[in-house]
């Protein structure tokens, strides 16, 4: 078994990562004592939670997230799922009109019953034996707190709640259509994260999460019939059967039910799913983590595409690890739940084993589990560095130098549909659904692949390891990102940031013409586009030989290095970027030119490549 990089500190608390900087972080132990009956579809759950307070700040007040009220009718998820609704974006092939839905959630919240609604109801919340006002705001519980709590100082709550599981629409839910029993997210109160910003208190709209970080000790209680699945190490496996430990199966003890213990440190959320059908497999990888694969086996095709997706993540670990940075943790669980692929700390939700799902969950534990990147207001650092993960693995498993393209096409489509927004849209407050989901994924993932285009592949690949060692657990932003980029790269990059995050300026590059002066072939570009970038420009000659010109943007106060030896490299004097035009000196007479292009590789943005060629 390796040596893991997770360095339990104090309670269990921390990880340390090379080069830390300096960003104090809020720190949570929660104690969770949760019995669910499986006929009733109740939870009852005692919640013990310290929570220390290593902000500068005095804390007179304390926000809670009770998710679960976001799944009943007339909620605020409710409604801004049926406005979004009455957006149409356009016509399908048939000429019937496209509405805005997500189409998980459309109307269904309006029409729940009493029994298929969820809530969250905190029966009680003491701080040293005292109850404190509670403030209800649907999905936010706000507390009155009768004692601030000091900088540098912790607290103690006792929480008593009962919570009813929704019949499953988004993420957390029951009897979903894959058949899965429970999918148990956001499923208990959680405090909100207090960072550098202040109070992230989001109500529950749709979309993503921000949490603490901190240590779990679970328990839960169920019919002793169905198998478990979490976030964190099982501490009880011999005792609760299934393959966790020696025994298979049911547990053969007394009684109908198992109570079933986990405990996970340096985490900011807790998921688990249970079923009376599901089935464990697992893959312990050399010096790496053990993964399971939990699922609901239906038939015996099942059992081979499950097994078909274990050996495909334990072959594709060790390039994951030395590209991305090693998984940090004991385990990790792919299981079978709802709502398409779900991430959380050690474990994601997914219908069914598709390794491009499996993958992009499992990225996340990079982008939002370790790195935990703000959700709500960088979507894109998360969802797009999950999405540039998954392509990049996937194109290095099937030797797919194209394997970038599909986020590019996501992106083109957005910038020319009138619907883009900033990436800085806070992820709840898009206009739009599918203006949400193409700057999230699509845009995102691009911002990745074309970083790599401006400061080179060696530095992207340096990078990717530098940005995950310097500011794992520590939520960064984008300007943390962009300067981990800069001091490996030695260039300066905010102005990529500025444009690409806060702005929908586009990028478009074009030849004009070729003259000559003294013998020397001379190519004038165009900057037809709002957004300057550095221009990769190949010229090939008629005797076959080639030439990279790599100009780069004054901006960047340098160039990136050679990508590759398949040709000379030539560095061109920079292109201001108050230039809309520049002339490209060549090395030899225009008459020798057989064809030039600008970024042969695709690799920059350019909403228009039809003028990036001149043959």
């Amino acid at each position: 078994m390796k040596k893991y990089l997770l360095l339990l500190l104090g309670a269990g608390y921390g990880l340390a990562l090379q080069a830390q900087p300096e960003r104090w972080q809020q720190k949570v132990k929660y104690t969770i004592d949760a019995n669910l009956d499986v006929n009733t579809n109740i939870v009852n759950g005692k919640e013990k939670i310290t929570y220390w307070n290593n902000a500068p700040d005095t804390l007179n007040r304390l926000f809670i997230h009770l998710y679960w009220n976001a799944f009943q009718p007339g909620s605020m998820m409710d409604v801004r799922s049926r406005e979004l609704g009455k957006i149409i974006l356009g016509k399908n092939r048939k000429g019937e009109a496209v509405q805005d839905w997500d189409p998980r959630v459309r109307d269904r919240i309006s029409k729940l019953s009493s029994s298929q609604i969820g809530y969250q109801h905190v029966k009680s919340l003491r701080i040293d034996g005292v109850e404190q006002k509670l403030i209800p705001h649907e999905t936010i519980l706000e507390v009155d707190l009768k004692k601030p709590i000091l900088p540098h100082t912790s607290t103690d709550l006792a929480i008593e709640f009962e919570a009813q599981v929704p019949e499953q629409i988004r993420r957390s839910g029951r009897d979903n259509v894959e058949g899965v029993r429970y999918s148990m997210s956001q499923w208990y109160p959680k405090i909100v994260e207090y960072d550098y910003q202040g109070w992230n208190a989001n109500p529950y709209i749709a979309r993503e999460f921000y949490g603490v970080w901190g240590s779990y000790d679970v328990n839960i209680t169920l019919d002793k019939n169905y198998l478990v699945a979490a976030t964190g190490t099982v501490q009880n496996p011999d005792e609760v059967g299934f393959g966790y430990g020696k025994s298979e199966g049911v547990p053969q003890k007394a009684g109908d039910k198992t109570t079933w213990h986990f405990k996970a440190d340096s985490v900011h959320d807790f998921v688990w799913a249970a079923d009376n059908q599901y089935k464990l497999i697992k893959r312990q990888i050399e010096d790496g983590p053990l993964f399971y694969f939990v699922y609901k086996r239906k038939s015996a095709d099942d059992d081979t595409k499950w097994n078909l997706l274990a050996d495909s993540v334990a072959y594709v670990y060790p390039y994951i690890a030395r590209t991305f940075g090693a998984y940090p943790y004991h385990n990790y669980s792919f299981i079978q739940g709802g709502d398409g692929g779900m991430e959380y700390p050690m474990a994601t939700l997914i219908k069914g084993p598709s390794l491009g799902t499996a993958l992009h969950e499992f990225g996340h534990n990079w982008y939002q589990g370790i790195l935990g990147s703000n959700e709500s207001l960088y979507p894109w650092m998360d969802e797009g560095g999950a999405t540039y993960f998954q392509t990049r693995i996937f194109g290095w498993l099937h030797h797919d130098s194209t394997w970038y393209k599909a986020s590019y096409r996501s992106y083109y489509y957005l910038a020319k549909s009138g619907l883009e927004e900033p990436m800085s849209t806070h992820a709840d407050h898009y206009n739009t659904n599918f203006a949400y989901g193409a700057a999230a994924y699509g845009k995102g993932a691009v911002f990745y692949d074309q970083l790599a285009y401006i400061i080179g592949k060696k530095n992207m690949d340096a990078f990717l390891l530098r940005y995950f060692n310097t500011w794992g657990f520590k939520h960064p932003n984008a300007n943390d990102m962009i300067r981990v980029a800069e001091k490996v790269s030695g260039l300066e990059l905010e102005w990529y940031k500025n444009y690409w995050v806060y702005s929908t300026k586009t990028i478009d590059y074009a030849i004009d013409k070729v003259s000559s002066v003294q013998n020397h072939g001379v190519v004038e570009l165009v900057r037809k586009g709002d957004m300057p970038m550095p221009l990769d420009v190949l010229v090939t000659y008629k005797d076959g030989k080639q030439e990279m010109y790599n100009i780069p943007l004054g901006m960047m106060y340098g160039h990136k290095p050679a990508d590759n030896n398949y040709y000379p490299w030539i560095f061109a004097p920079e292109w201001r970027w108050t230039s809309p035009t520049y002339q490209l000196e060549l090395s030899r007479p225009n008459t020798d030119i057989k064809s030039i292009e600008i970024d042969p590789h695709g690799l920059m943005a350019d909403v228009d490549r039809l003028n990036n060629t001149l043959n």
